[in-house]
């Protein structure tokens, strides 16, 4: 299994991080010991002090492609959830600065915590899916798929050019504004629809 991230996919969580605004997806990926499942906790690595969480619509892939057109692309996932993109921002503006892959600050072990994975029927429009996360029981991010930059079928189709999907793989589809800082004690909780899909408690 692997994990492939979407960054920038919202025009105004590009904006409160004063990145521009890309012309393609940008994708980086992160090892499958980046993964938190059954609301695990997360520990802050001692080598940030500032870690903050990007709440993300996560979609698992159903069967192996490549070159996937985007028009095909809902044949390769089936079931999507919330996942929170935890970044070492002092570590990624550091590399950034450099001119440095940001793998150190994306992909370090347990930074991407997922949730109870959903079911997509035909009822559900994937375009406008509305969800959000809490911290401490304050609404501090709210999505909607719908302001995705690039959608989930482009994004799936791009990412299968250059890698090829397998069962089991998770993509990370980009988080939107209202990214902050963690710190230990917080409790996180991502919903969907009002259903609570992930807890997440720092430490």
């Amino acid at each position: 299994m692997k994990v492939i991230c979407i960054g920038r996919n919202y025009a105004a969580h590009a904006a409160e991080l004063k990145n521009p605004i890309p012309d393609e997806p940008v994708i980086f990926c992160k090892p499958d010991t980046s993964v938190l499942k059954n609301n695990q906790p997360f520990y802050i690595p001692d080598f940030t002090n500032d870690v903050h969480h990007e709440l993300e619509l996560v979609i698992r892939i159903c069967r192996q492609g490549k070159h996937i057109d985007e028009q095909f692309a809902p044949k390769y996932y089936d079931r999507f959830t919330l996942g929170i993109d935890f970044t070492a921002r002092d570590l990624q503006q550091n590399l950034k600065e450099k001119s440095q892959p940001w793998e150190k600050a994306k992909a370090f072990d347990g930074s991407a915590p997922v949730g109870r994975f959903v079911e997509i029927t035909e009822e559900m429009d994937v375009k406008n899916l509305e969800f959000a996360l809490e911290k401490n029981g304050k609404c501090v991010q709210i999505g909607n798929t719908g302001d995705m930059l690039f959608h989930v079928n482009r994004i799936v189709a791009e990412v299968s050019k250059y890698f090829t999907l397998k069962v089991g793989d998770l993509i990370f589809t980009g988080t939107p504004k209202g990214v902050s800082a963690v710190k230990p004690g917080d409790r996180l909780k991502a919903f969907y629809n009002g259903e609570c899909l992930l807890e997440c408690e720092i430490k």
